[in-house]
């Protein structure tokens, strides 16, 4: 059994490392967790730039189909100004994930959930939700 709330604690650490950088995006962090041991990390980047995902995927060494991810802010389903972040976690072959929060975004609000779902990944919502909407709210609903 996995501690994911303390995962996801490690993500919430690693999106705040993000405030500086990431300007109108929301300071989103992800670990990835292979065996109880954290092997990569990640958090958004400049706009145009990685976003935590891709930032902790460029990492990630071997197969993803043991790997389980932990996000603080639902992965993207849209191509913005990067690809789509939940369907770089279908194409590394990531069977895990789990969610802090849904992202409000219109353009995303679930969508990143139900395609990760709909590709057979294994998604848990709302792990540290109150912590990680507390962090992410002041940047949520920003034109992005």
């Amino acid at each position: 059994m996995h501690n994911h709330e303390h995962f996801m604690q490690l993500a919430l650490v690693e999106g705040r490392k993000a405030i500086a950088l990431c300007q109108d995006n929301p300071p989103v962090g992800c670990v990835l967790v292979r065996h109880g041991t954290v092997i990569a990390a990640g958090h958004t980047n400049a706009p145009g730039g990685p976003h935590a995902e891709a930032m902790a995927l460029l990492q990630l060494q071997g197969t993803a189909a043991d790997v389980i991810a932990y996000v603080t802010l639902e992965p993207c389903s849209f191509h913005g100004r990067t690809p789509s972040c939940a369907k770089a976690f279908v194409t590394a072959g990531i069977n895990t994930v789990y969610v802090g929060i849904i992202d409000p975004d219109p353009r995303n609000n679930g969508r990143g959930v139900e395609l990760l779902r709909s590709a057979g990944v294994t998604v848990e919502v709302g792990v540290l939700a109150a912590q990680a909407r507390a962090e992410l709210l002041p940047y949520l609903g920003k034109a992005r």
